[in-house]
């Protein structure tokens, strides 16, 4: 949480997702084996986003989705998505699946609060306006994750998180991180 960079914000990263990750672990196992059950293939889903200075990085989740999803319907997830299992579906509803995102963060790929990480082939049709988003770590939640979510255009969130990032505080950030369970709970802005 903090300044793009700023040692506090790595700091507060590696020690916040340290805890998580232990404290969730028993769920984690549970959740992948519920996945496994409901459906074939793997537990864990990763796929391609674009991060700071616009370089991809391999991001993870849960698997939310039927096996090889991708090829049957868009890269985007749809409202009433035939292709959300059950457990996908209770997942997506209470943002469970990106517990496995606090692996990112880890490695440094990933932020807790940071812009949200969009796939490759989103990212690429960006105009120069738009990438400036990558000066920034994306992250598990962030300033339109707590303010529309799903709802906003690619054109609005940019915006929305270049403006932030370029300012934000260790305890704007706090700010986000503690409004996130929120809007989590009353589903705003999700589809």
């Amino acid at each position: 949480m903090g300044k793009e960079g700023s040692f506090i914000k790595r700091f507060s990263d590696i020690i916040l997702s340290s805890i998580i990750l232990l404290v969730t672990l028993p769920f984690l196992i549970i959740a992948m084996i519920a996945i496994k059950l409901e459906s074939p293939g793997p537990a864990i889903f990763i796929q391609e986003r674009t991060g700071k200075d616009g370089k991809p990085f391999r991001m993870f989740k849960l698997r939310g989705m039927i096996q090889n999803a991708l090829e049957v319907g868009p890269n985007l997830t749809q409202r009433n998505d035939p292709r959300l299992t059950k457990t996908g579906k209770l997942f997506r509803r209470l943002s469970i699946d990106e517990v496995p995102q606090f692996i990112n963060v880890l490695n440094g790929t990933m932020s807790i609060v940071g812009p949200r990480p969009e796939i490759t082939d989103i990212t690429a049709h960006y105009n120069s306006k738009q990438k400036e988003v990558f000066k920034f770590k994306p992250g598990i939640t962030g300033i339109s994750q707590i303010n529309g979510r799903q709802t906003l255009t690619p054109e609005q969130r940019t915006q929305m998180e270049i403006d932030y990032y370029s300012n934000a505080t260790f305890y704007s950030d706090l700010l986000v991180l503690m409004k996130t369970p929120l809007v989590i709970l009353s589903n705003e802005g999700n589809i």
